[in-house]
């Protein structure tokens, strides 16, 4: 328990000393102070009020069924009354980071092949903290926009041990949420991705390799390799996200720090026999 009020508290008293109008810059401010640039400032991203509705539909859609494509979103969109073609579908699919769960061609942005390392976790036993962590990243609609949100579960606890809030996919993101977990809480042995462009890049594995991290990738199309932070996202999602809508990303912020804290300290879970995931992390760690 006392780990996460400490995370919470330092970061919130880091966060108020950094001075936009300093003639050191922002991001120089926030590395200096180990502090996530994502909490500073972003603004959501632009879309028009028709796409974000449409965007909405499609995001609970594929929470339930992550096997639908394009073709199946049209048809889907279809039932709600809502005429809409292909092309559109794809590019706001595209848009919010989504690629159905199938063997298919690429419809989302792949990294550089050679960076592409095999999955490590299948028939591997879990047995402590820190052993695995797994990273995701996902898109969460709000009242006039959407930010792209970038989280890091401990597979043992289910503890989130990272987050953060961001505007683009850029590489750079998921490495500063990445950076920020560790600093908190140590280095895991390995850590699990899909093989978006995000996780396949030199700066993401290369920083692992010189962190002794080893590397594990999802397969192409494969539903339950990355099962962990996907019952997340799910959770999330129905529990907070959809239930109160931010209108803009500081209060978007707030209330996911507010439903992390509570996730971890207070949420029991039945697959570690109703216990909070923060005591199973302090307990194991």
């Amino acid at each position: 328990m006392q780990k996460g009020l400490r995370a919470i508290g330092d970061t919130e008293a880091l966060e108020k000393v950094i001075d936009p109008l300093d003639k050191v810059s922002v991001r120089r401010q926030c590395e200096l102070l180990g502090v996530n640039r994502s909490n500073i400032y972003y603004q959501p991203v632009a879309e028009n009020p028709e796409d974000l509705e449409l965007m909405r539909y499609m995001d609970k859609e594929f929470l339930d069924h992550p096997y639908k494509g394009v073709l199946s979103m049209v048809d889907f969109i279809k039932t709600l009354g809502i005429l809409v073609g292909p092309k559109r579908v794809r590019r706001l699919l595209r848009k919010m980071g989504i690629m159905a769960i199938y063997p298919q061609k690429n419809l989302s942005k792949l990294g550089i092949a050679k960076y592409i390392h095999p999955y490590m976790l299948r028939g591997l036993e879990i047995t402590r903290s820190n052993q695995v962590w797994c990273i995701d990243l996902t898109y969460i609609p709000m009242k006039r926009g959407f930010l792209y949100l970038t989280a890091i579960i401990d597979v043992y606890s289910r503890y989130i041990v990272g987050w953060g809030l961001f505007n683009t996919l850029d590489a750079q993101n998921s490495l500063e949420v990445l950076k920020e977990a560790i600093a908190l809480y140590g280095k895991p042995e390995i850590i699990n991705s899909d093989q978006g462009s995000q996780f396949t890049c030199s700066g993401w594995v290369e920083y692992l390799k010189n962190e002794d991290i080893i590397i594990s990738m999802d397969g192409r199309g494969r539903a339950l390799d990355n099962i962990y932070i996907e019952r997340f996202w799910r959770t999330l999602k129905w529990e907070y996200v959809y239930l109160n809508p931010a209108e803009d990303g500081k209060e978007l912020q707030k209330g996911l720090k507010e439903y992390l804290y509570y996730y971890n300290n207070q949420r029991t879970h039945q697959s570690l026999n109703r216990y909070t995931p923060n005591y199973r992390y302090e307990y194991a760690a």
